[in-house]
């Protein structure tokens, strides 16, 4: 029998883009190097830090040394928890490779690990509270960098939300203005998406909402409305087309622990925040290379 691995869900590409980062981290002399030379050395890779945390980003972490001829032995498992100070890994190869990675793949751990750290967070905390809908993250992730960022939100336990413009239809306020109406947006984007693409549509009051249901949303953001107003809106909208339409509420803007009780609330199918993936806590990792045993 087979075991999922989260590994498995990269693509064919991706391999490419740790080719870039040591492309962009050494564009001329390895000057430090030169100095350490090719001595073989094993290096122990230490989490650290303050607090318990989620592992994150193996894949990456072993592609980046591979393609300098290192292997990478690990101690615990991708997803795990773990309190500081862990030996989480071991490195053996070239010094001078060793010391080629180091920073790249510390910085590229400490952002998905992370990432998946704060989702995880998140999404107990959502379950503590009683909520039984959607924690995703969503597409405010940084250029070149969004598949370890969404990578690192599946590992945490959350959605990862859309990954693109072409994996599902958001129309947004401008979209509509642009458009002329919400239920002539919805139309044209059907045209041209299909069946197979969720069609998910911002709204600002319980009009529109109203509208894009019944013009055919799959998912109405319910954007600006908070509190009471929204339990209300999501409530009546509900009952007035059960049996006739099916959709889901999404909710977003301003999600944090701290106000997460409040926002966690049922009558919302998917709340999507940003706090999982952007100004979120690094966590700390150190690569050291141990000295010969004599």
């Amino acid at each position: 029998m087979s075991t999922n691995s989260y590994e498995h869900l990269l693509p064919p590409s991706w391999k490419a883009q740790v080719t870039g980062w040591l492309a962009e981290d050494t564009p001329s002399f390895d000057y430090g190097g030169y100095v350490v030379g090719e001595v073989h050395r094993e290096a122990f890779l230490f989490g650290k830090g303050k607090q318990t945390a989620v592992l994150a980003g193996r894949p990456f972490f072993t592609e980046i040394f591979a393609q300098l001829g290192c292997e990478v032995e690990w101690h615990i498992q991708e997803g795990e928890t773990f309190e500081p100070i862990k030996h989480i890994a071991t490195v053996r190869g070239k010094a001078r490779h060793l010391l080629l990675g180091e920073r790249i793949a510390l910085n590229m751990l400490a952002r998905c690990s992370g990432i998946a750290t704060k989702s995880k967070r998140f999404k107990d905390l959502a379950v503590g509270y009683g909520y039984e809908g959607i924690i995703a993250g969503t597409r405010k992730t940084t250029p070149g960098f969004r598949l370890v960022e969404k990578y690192g939100m599946i590992v945490g336990g959350i959605d990862p939300h859309r990954h693109d413009l072409s994996s599902m239809i958001m129309l947004k306020d401008n979209h509509i203005w642009s458009s002329g109406s919400i239920t002539a947006a919805i139309r044209q984007a059907r045209a041209v998406g299909g069946f197979s693409l969720l069609l998910d549509v911002e709204v600002g009051s319980e009009a529109e909402a109203d509208e894009a249901i019944e013009a055919g949303a799959d998912i109405i953001m319910l954007d600006n409305i908070e509190g009471e107003h929204l339990v209300s809106v999501a409530r009546k909208l509900k009952e007035k087309w059960v049996g006739k339409r099916k959709f889901l509420f999404e909710t977003s803007g301003n999600i944090t622990e701290a106000n997460l009780q409040e926002r966690a609330i049922n009558d919302i199918d998917i709340l999507s925040t940003s706090a999982v993936h952007q100004s979120v806590h690094h966590i700390d990792f150190s690569l050291k290379i141990q000295m010969p045993k004599s």
